[in-house]
């Protein structure tokens, strides 16, 4: 199929080198055309749960830094107030 949709080599050219009739070459390239989505979504759906799965482990560490400073707020706070 590649021979035949990007290098625009004949088809006929190329079924005779792969020993096919056309018609199947037709039969596997609507195949392939309408079973594409699949390959896409599949892909979509890995890389989107990777993305998530990342973002959660931002936010737990986001989380962790707020808690360190607020803490780190109150210490200070509380050290102003007796050295006042």
């Amino acid at each position: 199929m590649k021979q035949h949709l990007f290098e625009k080599k004949a088809l006929s050219e190329v079924c005779d080198a792969n020993g096919i009739h056309p018609i199947m070459y037709y039969r596997w390239l609507k195949g392939l055309l309408s079973n594409a989505v699949y390959a896409f979504r599949k892909w979509k759906v890995k890389e989107c749960r990777e993305w998530k799965n990342k973002a959660l482990e931002l936010e737990k560490k986001l989380a962790r830094k707020n808690e360190v400073l607020s803490e780190l707020m109150e210490e200070h706070v509380a050290l102003k107030k007796v050295l006042r």
